[in-house]
């Protein structure tokens, strides 16, 4: 697991993805990621596996900073949270 990627799904919830979903394994799991920051519990429908993906096709050491800042802003502003 990193720092930053994509989260980690439940076998269940991988089986109901669409099968171009499977992209999201090209790398590793992270602890916080692009929907989490973006959003959360707030996103409607297919939006965090689209973020995920968008996450995994245009990786870069400046988007992991970037995700990592807004992480801290998003924990503090406890946006999208339940």
């Amino acid at each position: 697991m990193s720092l930053v990627g994509p989260r980690p799904h439940l076998a269940d919830e991988l089986a109901n993805m669409p099968v171009d979903a499977s992209r999201r394994l090209l790398v590793a799991p992270g602890l916080t990621g692009l929907w989490q920051v973006s959003g959360r519990s707030d996103l409607v429908g297919g939006e965090g596996l689209r973020l995920d993906l968008r996450y995994v096709e245009n990786w870069s050491v400046t988007l992991d900073l970037h995700i990592i800042w807004r992480t801290f802003r998003a924990v503090v502003q406890r946006s999208g949270a339940f």
